[in-house]
Order: structure tokens, then sequence, then C-alpha cells
């Protein structure tokens, strides 16, 4: 049982300490957790969204929120609207036969 817990401890400082270096070193050596965030911040620094395109971006995606609490959408198609809201796509509206 102690050494369990002795082993835990251990993790912990580890854990604590790769963190501890990681923040500290400098930033060029840092990898990005996710390619596609690395993707999105490169995307977003180089051009910034006009404010009409983010206007309209705005109103797709609530739009898509009124749709879902209407019930008029399932999960999967609001998570792939959302998703393509995020990639700068307007999405038709979806959920509608017709």
């Amino acid at each position: 049982m102690v050494a369990a817990a002795v082993i835990l401890q251990l993790l912990i400082v580890i854990g604590a300490l790769y963190d501890t270096a990681r923040l500290l070193a400098p930033a060029a050596d840092r990898r990005p957790p996710c390619p596609r965030l690395w993707q999105t911040a490169l995307r977003s620094q180089s051009r910034a969204r006009p404010p009409r395109r983010r206007a309209e971006l705005e109103a797709a995606e609530r739009r898509l929120v009124a749709q879902r609490l209407r019930g008029e959408i399932d999960a999967a198609p609001y998570r792939a609207g959302m998703r393509s809201l995020a990639d700068g796509h307007r999405t038709p509206a979806s959920g509608r036969d017709g």
C-alpha cells in the first residue's frame, strides 16, 4: 500500500516537473498539441475574417443552435454543422427535408 502511494507521488512530481519545464522552454521548442489547432491558429493570425463574414458565421451558428434547441436536428447534424462553421464555412439549413 505504501509502495503504491510512493509511486503515485513520484508520478505526480514528475508530471509537475515536466509541465514546469515545458512552460519555461522557449516557444520555438514547443510542439502544438494538435495539428488542426495549429493550422487554425496560423490561419487566424495570417488573415482576420472581415466583420461582415464574421457576422454571417455568427448568424449561421445562432440558427443552428435554435434548430437544435427546437428539436429540428439531431446531435450528429448539429456537430457536423458546428464543425463546418468552425472551419469557416456557412452551412445550408440542415435537418429540413424538402
